[in-house]
């Protein structure tokens, strides 16, 4: 399907009987920050809280009578399940929505309380959109994609409609968050059509970025394992017709890891007030990393605030990688010799800085060992705290980027092995958060290897952090390999990480 097809059927689309036209809203506080006027297109305003609704009708609404009646079926995280949901009672049809056990809890009673019935099955979208089309082929239902259908398409292209039609001044850039590919096709058929020169940027997370290197390779990857933080864009591989609609129109994709993502959700809030879900603040996280890398300023953008289903618990882990996703919070640990003034030194050098976690730890009759989180104006401020805390003798090291002083260590300083511990490995692993998810986790793991240290962590993800230190002999280390292959969790051999020796090992 050409170009111009995809305009004509963006511009006769039937979604403004559920969606409204949603305000582009200037962020003073990221454009005078960014040095870039950056406006967000509000889709967490709609109905449902995204702009799914738009493709989902849009499909629905041009079915035949025959085909609604018989009901439709769709596979989703969430948003699409609500958009299909809404569409249905609507249209007076049944819908039933097969979703993964991980979705978040706030999208599932949403998509219950619109009448459609749901299916939890699977740990991710991949895997209940399988089950969601044998259902569709034994019930006789029709499957309702949620990105890879040219009605879907045109449904999310009317938002590129809508934003030419709202900021009819010059533009730089429109970002978009990608998951299957279904919103920035559409918004790209239509800008790419009437405005050229404006970039189109898709943005991906670090940990689900299958257009990123399918675009690189000029072939559809499918990713082995994706990231499950930002659940709306948790797709390993995404449809056929998106890949070739974003192969002739996205100039660019650009990764935002999950600090990034926590970061544009406090920016937007405090621009707005409103609180994004983590794929729907993808688009703000694009666009900063975009413009802090390219030093570009002085022109407008837009940004896609793609959806707010966000889990209230889940902002306690939001909150706390904020900081470090703007680096104005800095995570270091510090060698201090048992010395008199030595302590006194260190705490001159911190100087007035707000200090936001503080762990001690005695190291033997030479050394102590400090873990200090400092809030900081930028990581050039944490770059001359080290300097400067090496220049007066100390040993310093940054762990502002070390997933496991992040994430684990700073909650387990104080706790070194003794040393009769022998052929200890330590391994971070991450596994789809659900109930019995730990232990199932903790049976995998017994399999007659000694666990010599476990820290496991959840706040309001939708994954578990498990840190596990195990005696694996050095006879068994081949047949250790093996088993972790086996285990079906991503993981990182975390061994030689210096905040493990420095506090743990």
């Amino acid at each position: 399907m050409k170009k111009q097809d995809y305009l004509e059927r963006i511009l006769t689309a039937r979604v403004y009987d559920v969606a409204t036209e949603t305000p582009l809203e200037l962020a003073p506080n990221l454009t005078r920050r960014l040095g870039n006027n950056l406006w967000l297109k509000r889709e967490d305003m709609q109905a449902v809280f995204s702009f799914k609704l738009r493709g989902a009708y849009n499909k629905m609404v041009n079915l035949p009578a025959a085909t609604l009646k018989r009901g439709v079926i769709a596979a989703s995280a969430g948003n699409h399940a609500q958009g299909v949901a809404l569409a249905a009672q609507t249209l007076g049809c049944t819908a039933t929505i097969v979703m993964p056990v991980t979705t978040p809890q706030i999208k599932v009673d949403a998509v219950r309380a619109r009448g459609a019935k749901v299916i939890l099955h699977g740990d991710s979208y991949d895997e209940a959109y399988g089950h969601a089309r044998e259902v569709e082929r034994s019930k006789g239902l029709t499957f309702v994609h949620p990105y890879d259908d040219p009605e879907v398409i045109a449904g999310q292209g009317t938002i590129g409609m809508e934003i030419l039609r709202q900021h009819t001044q010059p533009l730089h850039a429109i970002f978009v968050p990608i998951g299957g590919g279904g919103l920035i096709s559409g918004i790209a058929a239509y800008v790419k059509r009437l405005r050229p020169e404006v970039r189109m940027v898709g943005v991906e997370p670090v940990d689900a970025d299958a257009m990123h290197r399918s675009l690189k390779s000029a072939r559809r990857v499918r990713l082995d394992h994706v990231g499950l933080f930002a659940d709306g864009v948790a797709v390993k591989q995404f449809g056929s017709e998106t890949f070739r609609l974003c192969r002739e129109l996205v100039d660019e994709v650009v990764l935002a890891d999950t600090d990034a993502m926590c970061a544009a959700i406090k920016d937007v809030f405090e621009d707005t007030r409103a609180i994004l879900e983590p794929a729907g603040a993808l688009a703000i996280a694009g666009a900063k990393a975009y413009f802090e890398r390219t030093r570009i300023r002085g022109v407008n953008a837009v940004a896609v605030a793609s959806g707010a289903n966000m889990n209230f618990d889940r902002l306690r882990f939001v909150s706390e990688e904020a900081e470090l996703g703007e680096a104005r919070e800095a995570i270091i640990a510090v060698t201090i010799p048992e010395r008199p003034g030595s302590f006194k030194t260190f705490c001159s050098l911190v100087g007035a800085r707000n200090i936001t976690e503080f762990n001690y730890r005695y190291g033997d009759a030479k050394v102590a060992h400090v873990f200090v989180g400092v809030q900081v104006r930028d990581r050039a401020e944490t770059e001359e705290l080290v300097r400067s805390l090496r220049r007066e003798g100390l040993e310093a090291l940054d762990f502002t980027d070390n997933e496991l002083a992040k994430l684990h260590v700073r909650h387990l300083v104080g706790g070194h092995a003794p040393a009769r511990m022998h052929d200890e490995m330590l391994y971070r692993f991450e596994f789809p958060e659900r109930p019995g998810a730990l232990m199932k986790f903790l049976n995998a793991m017994s399999r007659g290897w000694n666990i010599s240290l476990f820290h496991y962590r959840n706040h309001g993800a939708d994954y578990g952090r498990v840190l596990v230190g195990m005696q694996v002999p050095q006879q068994d280390k081949k047949k250790f390999e093996t088993f972790l292959e086996g285990l079906g969790y991503p993981y990182h051999d975390e061994s030689r990480n210096p905040a493990y020796r420095l506090f743990l090992g």
